[in-house]
């Protein structure tokens, strides 16, 4: 019995919390029988479900619901705002009573009596006129099969996954090290492949339609704007997105805390709204997307903005800026001040918002799961909210580094960029018993993590790295690790207790080779160190130079050992390449990448080694890799270059960090390599249709001139054609001798190529 018990409520929890948003829109839409048909069909399933249990509150209470729906199915009663209240009203008091009935306590009866009487008074009278005061867009829910799992079977599941991902990493390691036959090799893919889809297998059985998150707010909405009587229009989205279960119910107090300051303070009463020439209805618009490994949830209301300049007031007043810091906010900074504890633009306290309590939880909440809330502002059209989590919180993208001969890692959500200590773009200054870091003119406080947790750094300072985080989607710091590793997926555990008591680590995972990693906490490390996340970073500037914009610039060696710098912007991606895959072809130095053939610059022949690593430029159009023995870094330079003398790879060298470095020339680069814009009009050479001669020989040579070849047709602008043969209507006609002959006045010799080439450039240009 406890077994079944148990089932019956979580069944009507789960009912329950979708259950709220169809009452809403059925409000609505009273004609929408569909809707009408699923409530009724949930209170008649809890009244049989009640009977059975004997539970005589739950059961009287569904059915008066059933009664009055009854009435309604049968035309008897209009769902009017009073029924739809009532129905409501007695759906919360079923919630309590199941909740009750799992943790043991009471809940007074005194009420029951009073909803049930709200519930049959009959009361026949016209649709009414009044709109809703919310109304919602949203599919139709659709049933799914499904079964009910223990959470601790499904966690148990993973964790044995996890090792056996662990076993063949293992395993695949000794198999390469042995150096395997094809069959043992052939049998552990087939098992690794097996591996990895089981495990996506239950991974997803983790995962939640976050329509389970959004299911809550259609009656959120409506109870808020009744309270507050306004008339909002509540837009869904992205239902069908699916979220970790931990990660829904951790975002659920952010989401609720967004969308009733939105409606509180944020979207204006509908006077307001008229003057400001805006519908009487204001609008709230939920939805959530899937980027990569993040699920990004957007809040977007159409009201009045926030006020950034009362921000400033307010944390002026507050001590949490002093004047010249104000002065140079950018607009997006002051916004960003709605995250401060204490701050609100709320004009008055009401019992929903005002009292500057709120928005600092909605971020200390998303951070605590490795996630960024931001705000974007317009003045008088609303303000949109944009929650980015990972998707889930047990396998998660990281970076793991090495401090002090351990390994950790770093979620790679909070990571803004990695440079190198002796980089050109990197300044480290004392600062008291601190340090600060300036990476590209953006000073920021530095943490050496092996000092934060008490053991000696790395005795080769210079070959350091520091990893610039942004956990909060606000202040950056550096952390100085000894070395960074590698990217990965990492499946994260909870620590012991005595770990995570530190505050400086978030979870626990395992290495490939079976070593424990701790997962670093990036907002933890700032709090330890003493570090006010709400910090902005500062820009260096120099009042006395002239003002100009830094671009940023790829640093590299050459396969030659130069050190030279390349547009950022231009570099499309850093590819690691076999130097098999390499072919002179065609006159020039080639490599097959993927399923593309580009030009290889950076080096007159195929690298030595094995493999190599190159630049992958594009100018939007075209492709090159450009071969490099190492990337150094990143550099934001905005100083005047010396120009090279005369065209050619290098376009100039400027100075770097007290160094002579070569710029290449892109222009003159892609220029060797360009192939006719996509707008020109090639001209046309018109060949005999039925000479080998012409088909096999003649099309390739004529088309590398830059020709378009064809066999018949007006309008060429070239025809080449034998002694003998009928000249066709063309703008200039060249004649080439027979297979034997001998070039006669006004022919070309069919196999003098530089001469024919001659003729063809000389025709185009008059083409």
């Amino acid at each position: 019995m406890d077994d079944l018990l148990t089932e019956f409520i979580a069944e009507t929890r789960e009912m329950l919390g979708a259950l709220g948003g169809a009452i809403v829109a059925w409000e609505g839409a009273p004609g929408d029988r569909a809707r009408l048909d699923e409530i009724f069909r949930f209170v008649h399933t809890v009244k049989g479900n009640s009977g059975f249990f004997d539970l005589p509150r739950i059961t009287a209470l569904s059915h008066a619901a059933e009664d009055a729906l009854a009435a309604v199915r049968s035309g008897a009663r209009q769902a009017d705002h009073n029924l739809v209240s009532a129905v409501l009203a007695a759906i919360d008091r079923l919630g309590e009573l199941v909740q009750a009935i799992e943790t043991g306590d009471s809940v007074a009866s005194a009420d029951d009596e009073a909803l049930i009487e709200a519930l049959s008074r009959a009361e026949p009278a016209p649709p009414p006129e009044l709109e809703a005061a919310s109304s919602v867009v949203a599919a139709p829910r659709v049933a799914a099969r499904s079964i009910r799992l223990p959470v601790d079977l499904l966690d148990r599941m993973m964790s044995g996954v996890s090792d056996l991902v662990l076993a063949r990493n293992a395993l695949a390691r000794r198999l390469r090290d042995g150096g395997a036959d094809a069959e043992v090799a052939a049998c552990f893919e087939r098992v690794s492949g097996s591996i990895a889809d089981l495990r996506d297998a239950i991974t997803r059985t983790r995962m939640q339609r976050i329509d389970n998150l959004f299911a809550a707010l259609p009656r959120m909405v409506r109870d808020i704007g009744t309270e507050t009587g306004k008339k909002v229009a509540l837009e869904v989205d992205g239902g069908d997105v699916e979220l970790d279960r931990e990660m829904i119910e951790m975002i659920r107090d952010p989401l609720t805390h967004i969308v009733r300051n939105a409606i509180d303070h944020g979207i204006e009463g509908a006077d307001e709204r008229r003057r400001a020439g805006k519908p009487d209805q204001g609008r709230l618009h939920v939805c959530a997307r899937q980027t990569g490994n993040q699920i990004l949830i957007e809040v977007a209301d159409d009201g009045r903005g926030l006020d950034g300049g009362r921000l400033v007031e307010k944390a002026l007043a507050a001590g949490l800026l002093d004047e010249a810091r104000a002065a140079r906010l950018t607009p997006q900074q002051r916004n960003a001040l709605i995250f401060e504890p204490g701050l609100s633009t709320a004009r008055e306290v009401t019992n929903l918002s005002g009292r500057g309590v709120g928005m600092d939880v909605v971020r200390a909440n998303v951070e605590r799961i490795g996630g960024v809330v931001e705000v974007d502002s317009r003045e008088g059209e609303g303000v949109t909210f944009t929650l980015r989590v990972p998707l889930t919180l047990t396998i998660i993208p990281a970076l793991t580094v090495r401090a002090c001969g351990q390994a950790f890692a770093i979620p790679r959500s909070a990571i803004e960029e990695i440079v190198r200590v002796n980089g050109g773009a990197v300044r480290i200054e004392p600062l008291g018993r601190a340090a600060v870091a300036t990476v590209r003119d953006r000073r920021m406080p530095l943490v050496d993590f092996p000092g934060l947790i008490g053991l000696p750094a790395a005795t080769d300072a210079d070959g350091r790295m520091l990893v610039v985080l942004k956990p909060a989607g606000g202040g950056l710091y550096a952390l100085a690790v000894d070395a960074v590793q590698d990217h990965e997926e990492l499946v994260v555990k909870p620590a012991a207790p005595a770990v995570m008591a530190a505050g400086l680590y978030a979870g626990t995972t395992l290495a490939d080779d079976g070593q424990p990693v701790l997962l670093l906490d990036p907002p933890g490390i700032a709090a330890r160190a003493g570090i006010s996340l709400a910090r902005k970073e500062t820009v260096v500037e120099d009042a006395t130079a002239p003002e100009r914009t830094a671009t940023p610039f790829l640093l590299f060696r050459t396969v030659g050992g130069a050190k030279r710098m390349v547009e950022a912007g231009a570099a499309q991606r850093i590819e690691d390449l076999r130097a098999d895959a390499v072919r002179a072809t065609a006159g020039r130095l080639r490599v097959a990448i993927g399923d593309a053939i580009l030009p290889l610059e950076g080096c007159a022949e195929a690298p030595p080694e094995e493999r190599f690593r190159a630049l992958r430029l594009t100018d939007g159009a075209g492709e090159i890799a450009y071969a490099v023995r190492e990337v150094i870094d990143m550099v934001a330079f905005a100083g005047e270059a010396i120009p090279a003398p005369a065209p050619g790879e290098v376009r100039g060298v400027a100075l770097v960090a007290g160094e002579q470095v070569e710029i290449l020339d892109l222009h003159w680069l892609f220029g060797r390599h360009a192939a006719p814009a996509a707008g020109d009009r090639r001209p046309i050479c018109l060949l005999a249709a039925d000479d080998p001669f012409a088909a096999t020989i003649l099309r390739p040579l004529v088309e590398t001139a830059g020709y378009e070849v064809r066999f018949e047709g007006d309008g060429a602008d070239v025809a080449i054609v034998s002694e003998d043969a009928a000249p066709p209507p063309a703008a200039r006609i060249l004649r080439l001798t027979s297979a034997a002959g001998v070039a006669s006045e006004g022919s070309i010799d069919r196999y003098d190529r530089a001469a024919l080439l001659a003729a063809l450039a000389e025709a185009r240009k008059r083409a």
